[in-house]
C-alpha cells in the first residue's frame, strides 16, 4: 500500500476540491472523467487565453520603455518555466497517469489555471497602474485621473 505524505494529501484534497468548484462555476455537467478533464483544460485555455491579451496589451501601451518591456518578456519566460517545474514538483512521477490515475489531466489543468490566474492578476498592475505618489511603483505607470 502506497503511503503519502501528509502534505501531498492536502494539496490532492485541495486540488480535488478546485476541481469541484471548477465544475459547478463551469455549470459543467460532466459525467464521464474524459469530460471532466476536457472542461478543466478549457477552463485552463481561457485563462491562457486572457494571460496572454493581459500580456500583449501591456507591451503595446509600453512602446515607449524597451528597457521594461524586455526585462518583462524576461520575466515572462521565467514565470513560464516557474510554472511548469512548480507542476512537476507537485506531479513528479515519471509516468503521471499510472501515477495518479485518469484525473491527472483534471488536476494539471485546475493547477495551471489556478497558477494563471494569479499571474493576470499580477501582470494587470501594468495596466491598471497604481495611486499617484506611490514611491515604489517601479515600472508601473501612476493611475490616470479622471475629474
Amino acid at each position: 500500500m502506497k503511503t503519502w505524505p501528509l502534505a501531498a494529501v492536502g494539496l490532492t484534497a485541495c486540488l480535488c476540491i478546485s476541481a469541484v468548484l471548477l465544475a459547478s462555476a463551469t455549470g459543467s455537467h460532466a459525467e464521464t472523467q474524459v469530460q471532466m478533464n476536457q472542461d478543466a483544460c478549457a477552463v485552463f485555455a481561457q485563462a491562457d487565453g486572457e494571460l496572454n491579451a493581459v500580456y500583449r496589451r501591456i507591451l503595446a501601451e509600453y512602446p515607449t520603455a524597451p528597457q521594461f518591456t524586455d526585462k518583462l518578456k524576461n520575466a515572462q519566460r521565467a514565470w513560464v518555466a516557474f510554472r511548469d517545474a512548480h507542476l512537476e514538483a507537485v506531479y513528479p512521477a515519471p509516468d503521471k497517469q499510472a501515477e495518479y490515475g485518469s484525473a491527472y489531466p483534471l488536476c494539471r489543468c485546475v493547477a495551471l489555471a489556478e497558477l494563471t490566474r494569479v499571474r493576470v492578476e499580477e501582470l494587470k498592475g501594468w495596466l491598471n497602474g497604481v495611486p499617484e505618489g506611490e514611491v515604489c511603483r517601479g515600472s508601473i505607470r501612476p493611475r490616470a485621473t479622471h475629474n
